[in-house]
């Protein structure tokens, strides 16, 4: 993988993409400034449109959570695709924000985050899907949501 352009790079995963969120709030889901794409947080998104809830470590397992954050970079990449119309628009991954609703006690957060990482490094390759990132824990999120994800990428 990682020899063709990142939109068939994404074909080889098998993987679909979920419909792309409208803001919860008062925001922009992506803003472009010069050369980099901002993405706001965005939740794990299922195919049906509806979202993937509940806090790691009490309703959900770190295996659980960690498909959460691999969702979570689906729905990224579907508004990249929806809003910009094509994932080769995308050079490389700058940074990646990962926000686990986890327990006080949970420390894999990094684990939590790579479901989203490990999908970046596949479309992009290991040079440009893997950035800088932060993975941190939450005493909540948004609707209950599991993860929350933020990006930033370099546009071609």
């Amino acid at each position: 993988m990682n020899t063709e352009s990142p939109s068939e790079n994404f074909k080889q995963t098998g993987f679909t993409l979920p419909p792309a969120p409208s803001p919860m709030g008062v925001y922009k889901p992506f803003l472009i400034d010069g050369k980099h794409l901002y993405i706001s947080g965005h939740g794990p998104v299922q195919n049906g449109g509806t979202l993937i809830t509940g806090r790691v470590g009490v309703d959900i397992n770190m295996e659980q959570g960690k498909m959460a954050a691999q969702q979570v970079g689906l729905t990224i990449l579907s508004t990249i695709v929806t809003n910009l119309g094509s994932l080769d628009t995308i050079k490389r991954v700058i940074k990646v924000l990962g926000m686990v609703n986890c327990t006080p006690d949970f420390e894999k957060h990094p684990y939590v985050i790579n479901g989203c990482s490990e999908l970046f490094e596949k479309v992009w390759g290991k040079e440009n899907g893997v950035g800088v990132r932060s993975a941190v824990g939450m005493g909540s999120l948004p609707g209950n949501i599991p993860v929350e994800i933020e990006a930033l990428f370099e546009l071609y």
